[in-house]
């Protein structure tokens, strides 16, 4: 709720500052350009169209700021880069109003056009960062003086722990983090004493996941003793599909090949494992990318829908789509759709993986699943926000509990959210087993580490392909 307050500060001045700059922009092109234009002083008195444009404008800038991210965590801005960021969308911002609004302008030559260019743009800019920067600056404030602060689990329990906890603790200037607990490793290793006299003991690290979700917590501190390094990956595994930020402290090796990048002078130096995977203005072009290709897919082959639904009816018994439970993104559960190629009582016996000659798929099933038409009513889920057009495709927890025994890394894929087709599903197919879904996940991971557009695009074109072609496998 305080966040969302936050968000609506930034949101209303925006809303004021955008008019009051058209409005002085107005009056510019009155008062210089077209006076100069006609020899004469023209009318200042306001149109409804200027009233309009108080309206529309500032929706537009607002709109454009949400779309590049610039009122996600609002909490940990950073305002050099925020300048960077408003100058970035500025210049597009003013590019756009130019061929849609200015174009038509009366002017005395072309110069007359790069003076309306630069004014708007120097006010625009000029007004937004003073703006942004007063409300970052005292939210800022509020951080370092404690009046706002992220609940923070420490995953340590000895002396490199406790010398962090003090470090933080005594910062002049708090960099926000209000430690809730600490969590201990290795139970040979045992805590300190000192330490859980100054901070609760929260339990074992095995817990921390549940740890997490009672305590409300924002951040993990990992500040584990050297000789408990070998659990750095299991714990990274492990807080991979949580919605957490997680920072370990550095050793002098990743200091000295510059793995520790610093965003604050007067913060502890601390290695931070970023959770999110695209930046915000990628993250909402690629939710725009979902939304438009899951409607076009939905209503241009809404009679093959039918089609599908009508033959699966009449060729065996049972429920026209199939609903299961899957793990999504941050380890969300949700409730995907299929079209059933399967008989009804399939899982009778347990859960349990479809093979190449599996006698409990339909016999339409097998034409639904080579063609991959099964997955179709998936686009609705996509449109409602469940799963993306591209990503790795959604396990149940069982199968994702049997996975993560052999390959922990597995829940770095519940970072982003799970796809109707992905890499992996390309290059692999349906797996078998569970050997089989580890192997397509190396692809799956490859995918987030070079997610992008453009590979989004190619992997939804080589779907159809093999949709047309009846490869799938």
């Amino acid at each position: 709720m305080k966040r969302n307050r936050e968000i609506a500060k930034y949101i209303i001045a925006d809303f004021f500052t955008s008019a009051t700059v058209w409005a002085l922009f107005w009056l510019f092109r009155k008062i210089y350009i077209e006076s100069l234009k006609y020899g004469i002083q023209v009318s200042r008195r306001p149109t409804n169209t200027l009233y309009e444009a108080l309206i529309i404008i500032p929706l537009f800038w607002i709109l454009l700021h949400t779309l590049s991210g610039l009122y996600s965590n609002v909490y940990r801005k950073s305002r050099v880069a925020e300048v960077k960021q408003i100058f970035v969308i500025d210049v597009i911002g003013v590019i756009i109003l130019f061929f849609t609004l200015i174009l038509n302008d009366s002017i005395i030559d072309y110069h007359t056009y790069y003076l309306s260019v630069s004014t708007l743009f120097g006010l625009q800019f000029g007004f937004t960062v003073i703006v942004h920067l007063v409300i970052t600056t005292l939210t800022n404030n509020r951080v370092h003086n404690r009046k706002i602060g992220f609940n923070t689990v420490l995953v340590g329990s000895n002396k490199r722990a406790l010398q962090l906890y003090e470090e933080m603790e005594k910062q002049r200037k708090s960099s926000g983090n209000r430690f809730v607990g600490f969590v201990h490793v290795d139970n040979s290793n045992g805590f300190s004493s000192e330490l859980s006299t100054r901070l609760k003991h929260l339990g074992e690290f095995h817990s921390i996941r549940d740890i997490i979700l009672k305590e409300e917590a924002e951040e993990v501190i990992i500040a584990i003793e050297s000789s408990e390094h070998k659990y750095i990956e299991t714990i990274v595994n492990t807080l991979g599909d949580c919605k957490v930020i997680i920072k370990v402290i550095p050793d002098m090796y990743d200091i000295l090949t510059g793995s520790v990048r610093l965003v604050s002078i007067l913060d502890a130096p601390l290695i931070v494992v970023s959770r999110d995977i695209l930046p915000p203005w990628q993250q909402v072009f690629k939710r725009l990318f979902d939304i438009l290709v899951s409607l076009f897919f939905l209503l241009i082959l809404s009679p093959v829908y039918l089609a599908l639904a009508i033959i699966t009816k009449l060729t065996s018994k049972g429920p026209i789509i199939y609903t299961q439970e899957r793990i999504g993104i941050h380890g969300k559960p949700f409730t995907i759709y299929k079209f059933r190629s399967m008989f009804t009582d399939a899982e009778k016996n347990g859960p349990a993986l479809s093979s190449g000659m599996d006698s409990r798929i339909t016999p339409f099933g097998k034409f639904l699943r080579k063609s991959r038409l099964d997955e179709l009513p998936q686009f609705y889920n996509v449109l409602v926000g469940d799963m993306s057009v591209v990503g790795p495709r959604p396990e149940r927890e069982y199968f994702i509990n049997l996975i993560t025994q052999k390959a922990p890394h597995y829940r770095h894929l519940n970072k982003v959210k799970p796809g109707i087709t992905s890499w992996g599903q390309v290059k692999y197919g349906y797996a078998e087993n569970v050997d089989q879904m580890i192997e397509r996940m190396k692809y799956d991971l490859l995918y987030i580490e070079n997610i992008s557009f453009l590979l989004d695009v190619r992997i939804l074109i080589y779907t159809v392909l093999i949709m047309v072609q009846g490869r799938g496998k």
